[in-house]
């Protein structure tokens, strides 16, 4: 069989809205997850036995006994009696620990290659449903398409909004990572409404910024400096942080504030992308 390749795009949470704490220690969450045209690539070639390789700039910060890529595969291998085999290769671009649902992202790459490797021609949902016990992001990172999560954010519904496909977009981390338990456990609590998919994404909100921005001070630095670009339209935090996102309203403005910034804060991470 011969090799084969999965991308692996980088998630944002265009709004995140924390409804409720429950007694589990989950969240009630209202999300609209979207994904740009940046991340990691997985590649996959036939073997005998499990391995994973990874490289790429940000392949130190993985442990790879424990990568979700592997729990990925010993998951669908189980549920759909194949051996768990393969010579995997994961080239690492997305930050860890970054709220850009690297892990996951991976996680769902791994699922969609071994099916389509393994001819599995299962549907959509049967695949959701593995997903959903590897982490709440991965059903959304599996789809990998606009979709408005509820619950702990793996109850997806599609969702169609031509204003944002195609839309620039400029991811700046500022190289901290933070994690997503302290964040949630910093919530204040309060219940800020419901999160209307719809609506413009300017009156929503992500109300994991106020926590994250207590951990990390320096993502309100980013925001703000983002803030200040030329022909951007919005600028949010995504997930638990720390990477803050900017929507713009053309390329070139967009890359004019890749180019201001990278000269301003030569140690943040940056890349330019577009929404898909």
């Amino acid at each position: 069989m011969p090799a084969l390749t999965e991308f692996a795009p980088a998630k944002l949470n265009l709004a995140l809205h924390v409804r409720a704490r429950n007694p589990d220690g989950y969240h009630d969450l209202e999300s609209i997850f979207a994904f740009v045209d940046f991340g990691d690539t997985l590649h996959l070639t036939p073997a005998e036995v499990l391995s994973l390789t990874i490289d790429g700039p940000f392949a130190a910060a993985l442990v790879d006994d424990d990568n979700l890529v592997l729990r990925a595969v010993r998951a669908l291998a189980d549920a759909s009696g194949r051996p768990a085999a393969g010579r995997l290769r994961l080239e690492k671009h997305i930050p860890v620990a970054a709220g850009l649902g690297g892990g996951s992202a991976d996680a769902a790459a791994a699922l969609r290659l071994l099916a389509r490797s393994w001819q599995l021609d299962w549907p959509p949902a049967r695949l959701a449903e593995i997903a959903s016990g590897l982490g709440a992001d991965v059903p959304a990172c599996l789809y990998g398409s606009l979709q408005f999560g509820t619950g702990r954010g793996d109850q997806l519904a599609p969702m169609q909004r031509h204003d944002l496909a195609g839309t620039p977009v400029l991811l700046v981390n500022p190289r901290v990572a933070v994690a997503t338990g302290p964040v949630f456990r910093g919530w204040d609590g309060i219940d800020r409404g419901t999160l209307d998919p719809a609506a413009p994404l300017a009156v929503l909100r992500n109300d994991l910024a106020a926590p994250a921005i207590a951990l990390a001070p320096v993502i309100a630095t980013v925001i703000a400096a983002l803030e200040q670009q030329p022909g951007v339209t919005l600028v949010r935090m995504s997930g638990s942080g720390a990477t803050v996102f900017a929507l713009f309203e053309s390329d070139a403005t967009r890359n004019g504030a890749v180019q201001q910034l990278s000269a301003q804060f030569p140690d943040w991470w940056l890349t330019g992308t577009a929404l898909h």
